[in-house]
């Protein structure tokens, strides 16, 4: 019976290794840690239940672009087969993976952001303050700031 496919969702925990085979194949390593969450009706909140941790190995263009792209902390979905369970961990043989779009945005080599988007943004003024009415009331008239300034002989 062939192993069952599983989904992961978890967070790259160290760096990503990358070794080649005899042949020139690439085969990478990296370890990922997947903290499930449940509810908690009595505090009415999420809480977060044990790690699981998982030791992940890719093969070929998929371990060649996984070493180019992840780093320790990102967030991936891995879907792959658990090949075994030693030492306290879960060992994942990966067929796909995908950084998770939750909290950064990833941005692949034919959607890079045009060189317009790197410009500073200036926001529109906003609205103007109402300016005092004029002491006189007549259209024309100076404010009522500007006879105090002149009163007091412009000081």
């Amino acid at each position: 019976m062939a192993p069952s496919v599983t989904h992961v969702t978890g967070t790259v925990a160290g760096g990503v290794e990358v070794r080649f085979t005899p042949d020139g194949i690439a085969v990478c390593r990296f370890r990922l840690t997947e903290t499930p969450t449940q509810w908690d009706a009595t505090a009415q909140k999420w809480r977060d239940l044990e790690p699981i941790p998982y030791i992940c190995t890719a093969w070929r263009d998929l371990a060649s672009n996984a070493a180019e792209s992840l780093v320790d902390g990102v967030s991936v979905l891995a879907k792959g087969r658990i090949t075994g369970v030693k030492d306290d961990s879960i060992y994942l043989s990966v067929d796909d993976l995908g950084i998770s779009l939750r909290r950064r945005i990833a941005y692949t080599e034919t959607s890079l952001p045009s060189p317009i988007a790197a410009r500073s943004y200036t926001a529109p003024p906003g609205p103007q303050p109402a300016t005092a009415a004029p002491s006189t009331g007549r259209p024309g008239s100076p404010p009522a700031w500007w006879e105090r300034r002149r009163s007091a002989n412009w000081s």
